[in-house]
């Protein structure tokens, strides 16, 4: 298969229902939820202007969706678009003007005016992508998991981390949201208590198969209902929340029990519509994946149990129940209080100190935060230009002959939080080894060398 072919797989049951979540607010309230959200923080020092000139490789549903983000952002310029595809080329080129229109990837690898490139193309394929844009000197957004296999994972975790001037990007967007950076240091804290377990789902009636009038564009877009190519759902869909879980407990699984089945969906697919998933975490603490192609009751979210309460997290907002027996928190003093029942919710909001006008009300009025796939193609662009900037300063400077001496350099760069190789490579063998044990009904132990690059 064409390493550039798009797909149309993953569609809106994709990373984009995930990211993408409306409020359940209300309801949550009812059970005395306490709303956590990033209070507004100093206006960050204004940064210079830049541009990035990118090119996006794979236009398929998320490809698409990249394309519409960077299309709104001052600080990328999309110079070419790429997918073997041409329909995919065409719908996608009214977002694009200007960019141009390629359907073999070698040439906007070539291309000198393309200084970043975001691949958003099938995982089995980000192998040869990754590693021979990262040859021709780009900078690399790869979407997660970053292979199908721990070798493939292993070999662009290798290339990225020989390439330290090229900036490599998994795609994990959690890491750069800025909600959840705030949610991991409330968690650290130990606000939670003693963590006890964790659990998360990802529920959605939907075949995942598309269709197509020509039988070899079908089977090309459905790749990801194949075992030899696919990571299934705990890897394609779930690697955010589960790589969510890892980054909040701190700690990397030592083993994954796996079940599920194809119980819906008998079309000839070999990866399961269904499954479910324990990970084994360090000092006896738990996560509980699951997902369905069968049943869409409860949508997707993440929980993080405590002894002394525990945190909904369900896009961009995130909510804590506290235990009866849980010791009051100083922020608690200054937060709203709105009374459900016999339950008292406490919310945490953006300009708390305005909450006394709100009076007994019940208002959500906080500008809407930006999206996860936003903040991760800001960090990405902003990390692009200070690497960049900070190489053409070395060897304007030094010269290019002491290797070591830039690699240091560039190691005290400033950058955004983003999901470094490390993080996609950890996450993508997790997956990988869970949608295994799925696959085979059984009990998979984590070597530590299997982490490694």
């Amino acid at each position: 298969m064409n390493p550039t072919a798009s797909t149309d797989t993953l569609n809106d049951l994709s990373r984009r229902t995930f990211v993408q979540r409306s409020s359940f607010a209300a309801m949550l309230a009812a059970l005395g939820a306490v709303e956590l959200r990033a209070q507004a923080q100093a206006p960050a020092e204004k940064k210079a202007a830049f541009t990035v000139n990118v090119a996006v490789i794979g236009l398929g549903p998320w490809g698409r969706e990249i394309v519409n983000v960077l299309a709104r952002t001052k600080e990328a310029k999309i110079v070419a678009i790429c997918d073997t595809y041409g329909a995919m080329v065409r719908r996608t080129a009214e977002n694009a003007p200007g960019a141009a229109q390629e359907s073999d990837y070698k040439k906007v690898l070539a291309d000198k005016n393309v200084q970043a490139v975001v691949i958003a193309t099938p995982t089995h394929q980000h192998k040869q992508l990754v590693t021979e844009a990262l040859a021709a000197g780009k900078h690399v957004y790869c979407e997660a998991p970053l292979a199908h296999t721990v070798e493939d994972a292993r070999a662009i975790a290798q290339v990225a981390k020989n390439t330290p001037t090229s900036v490599f990007q998994a795609g994990l967007q959690l890491r750069s949201d800025a909600q959840r950076h705030f949610l991991l240091q409330f968690v650290r804290s130990g606000a939670l208590g003693k963590n006890l377990f964790a659990r998360a789902q990802w529920h959605k009636k939907q075949s995942w198969r598309k269709a197509s009038p020509n039988a070899d564009r079908e089977r090309e877009i459905n790749w990801h209902l194949r075992q030899e190519q696919s990571t299934g759902l705990v890897g394609e869909v779930g690697i955010h929340q589960v790589d969510n879980n890892s980054w909040f407990l701190r700690d990397l699984p030592v083993a994954v029990t796996g079940f599920g089945g194809i119980l819906q969906w008998s079309d000839g697919r070999t990866v399961a519509d269904t499954a479910q998933c324990v990970f084994e975490y360090g000092q006896g603490v738990n996560f509980i994946y699951d997902a369905s192609l069968a049943n869409s009751f409860d949508s997707d979210y993440e929980m993080i149990y405590g002894t002394d309460a525990a945190v909904m997290m369900r896009g961009g907002k995130a909510w804590m129940f506290k235990e009866s027996d849980a010791p009051l928190l100083g922020w608690e003093v200054y937060a709203r209080k709105d009374n459900f029942h016999k339950e008292t919710g406490i919310a945490l909001v953006a300009n708390a100190t305005k909450l006394v006008a709100q009076g007994d009300q019940v208002e959500d009025n906080t500008p809407a935060m930006t999206t996860s796939l936003q903040a991760a193609m800001d960090a990405f662009l902003t990390n692009v230009n200070e690497v960049s900037g900070a190489v053409e300063d070395f060897k304007a400077t030094f010269g290019d002959a002491d290797k070591a001496a830039l690699v240091k350099h560039l190691s005290t760069v400033p950058r955004q939080p983003a999901a470094s190789v490390q993080d996609g490579f950890e996450a993508t063998v997790s997956v990988i080894k869970a949608s295994e044990a799925v696959a085979k009904k059984t009990r998979i132990v984590f070597a530590k060398e299997w982490f490694q690059v």
